[in-house]
């Protein structure tokens, strides 16, 4: 029940009596609800890792070329949108509810997607699946929250954030066997059977009292939110691809997405049950661990983005061995945030972690981008490790240091609102590095072939570049040109990532390191 004080200020804050009710679990029990939780994580990220390797498979059978971006930029478009609604909903309605809901929601749509008969409805059913996929990726975390306290929290970050590292691997092996020897559309249908065991293991273990209170839901919020969003994300998939960045539909994006955000923040300083309070922004620790999660989410999908299209053109690899050529650094991410979680919970000490791992990230960005054609495959495993160390020693305790930060009536608005931030970094990321590797590698090709003195058919200023296998069958001369170019460009890619990642580590410098809490307030 609420306080006529708090009804008078407008804030969803937790009364006395419902802290005190806060569950406390043992140790068994919460690594039975990590089970749920990490599975349902896993079910999505691999459900959109999985995708990528089936792409020329599936366009063969629907057709759609043209359509072919929209497959993966859908559900991350979506994802990001939703992300902060679902924290908000699950303070209005339970953590437990809204958990299963989204996870039904993604279940849902995956299912459609198997089934899909054309590209546009492969599409909407991705569309759907981002917004499932908006709540597997905050609540989680919120869950964890609840149900440990941030002095303890660290020994169990540390699993959740191998999940990233663990899905990067296992999505493209899993696509490429399933591709091989079952249908494309078990791609899709892949993620039924776990996020069955997940939703089961969460109905079972998953014990959190229900406070309901007579709140609306802040629907001018979550439509300005949802507004800006969707049409910045808009703007960063189709920029440099659909239509030009020096474009009409650039400018007009853009603006349209400032005049939501714009809207957002007078929406919210009104609302009386806002999706982001606007406290939370007058906080130094969630503004800066919010930056530094944008800068981790642009390093990490840049990062996990353009590898692969080194290793399968300069390096000549297939999906599958390329896929296997990222362990080192997923290998580094679960070392990491797994051991960085045990010192914090034993130590209390957090700050060290995501300062030092953000150097490490720049220090991985900077060995990448010394990469050429010989590079030997241990050198590139090496540099590949690095960033994931950095990674796994980043991502979970930033999250960590905004939940120890806020009041636990705040703390699902900080989790998806962190979450959102890492989110629309890795959007930003892959939008800019694909447009520095585009002009990078135009401009190396044209400059070379004409030094080269190299005639292609057509007139054409540089060879039409498509698939890896197509590019292996360029000519000796040309093909030898095609790589220098693009490793070069690559370099490029990396290189501009370290400053990225350098301004991540100044947030994290500039944090100051709160007492992690081992009580409820």
């Amino acid at each position: 029940m609420h306080t006529t004080a708090n009804r008078g200020k407008g804030r969803s804050l937790l009364t006395q009596e419902q802290a005190a009710v806060a569950p406390r679990f043992t140790h068994r029990q919460v690594l039975k609800i990590l089970v749920g939780l990490v599975l349902a994580m896993l079910t999505s990220m691999i459900s959109t890792s999985v995708v990528g390797t089936a792409l020329p498979t599936i366009v063969g059978t629907l057709g759609g070329q043209e359509q072919l971006a929209w497959v993966a930029s859908a559900t991350l478009l979506t994802m990001t949108a939703s992300t902060p609604l679902w924290g908000k909903l699950s303070d209005l309605y339970g953590r437990k509810r809204m958990f299963q809901v989204s996870l039904v929601i993604f279940t849902l749509a995956a299912v459609g997607a198997g089934f899909a008969q054309d590209m546009p409805q492969l599409i909407a059913a991705r569309v759907v699946q981002g917004i499932g996929a908006g709540g597997l990726q905050a609540l989680p975390q919120i869950i964890l929250g609840d149900v440990v306290e941030p002095r303890e929290r660290g020994r169990y970050t540390g699993y959740v954030g191998a999940v990233f590292g663990v899905s990067t691997v296992a999505g493209p092996l899993l696509g490429g066997f399933i591709v091989d020897n079952l249908s494309w559309r078990w791609c899709f249908w892949i993620s039924v059977p776990l996020a069955v065991v997940a939703f089961i293991v969460i109905q079972k273990v998953l014990k959190l009292p229900l406070n309901r209170r007579d709140a609306r839901v802040d629907w001018w919020g979550a439509t300005f939110i949802t507004g800006g969003t969707t049409a910045l994300m808009l703007m960063l998939s189709l920029g440099g691809h659909q239509f030009a960045w020096n474009s009409p539909w650039t400018y007009g994006l853009g603006a349209f997405s400032l005049a939501m955000f714009a809207g957002a923040v007078l929406a919210e300083r009104r609302a009386p049950e806002p999706i982001l309070p606007p406290r939370l922004f007058a906080d130094r620790t969630f503004v800066l661990t919010s930056l530094a999660s944008l800068f981790v989410g642009a390093a990490m999908f840049g990062a996990l983005m353009f590898m692969p299209q080194y290793l399968q053109i300069v390096k000549g690899m297939t999906p599958t061995a390329s896929g296997l050529m990222t362990l080192p650094m997923v290998l580094g991410m679960l070392t990491s945030s797994i051991t960085s979680g045990r010192v914090v919970t034993r130590t209390g000490r957090w700050k060290i972690f995501p300062v030092v791992g953000m150097l490490l990230v720049a220090g991985g960005l900077f060995l990448l981008s010394t990469l050429h054609v010989g590079t030997s495959l241990v050198i590139i495993g090496l540099d590949m490790a690095v960033l994931g160390i950095g990674l796994g020693m980043c991502m979970q305790i930033l999250v960590l240091a905004a939940q120890n930060a806020v009041t636990r009536a705040d703390m699902a608005s900080a989790t998806s609102g962190v979450a959102f931030f890492r989110s629309l970094g890795g959007a930003l990321g892959v939008a800019a590095f694909g447009a520095i590797l585009s002009n990078r590698l135009s401009g190396e090709l044209a400059e070379r072939l004409a030094a080269a003195r190299i005639p292609l058919a057509g007139g054409q200023a540089t060879p039409d570049l498509g698939a890896p296998d197509a590019i292996r069958s360029l000519p000796g001369p040309v093909l030898e040109i095609v790589l220098d170019a693009f490793t070069r460009a690559m370099d490029t890619v990396f290189l501009v990532g370290v400053p990225v990642a350098l301004l991540g580590a100044a947030a994290a410098i500039a944090l100051k390191e709160l007492p992690l809490r081992s009580s409820s307030r």
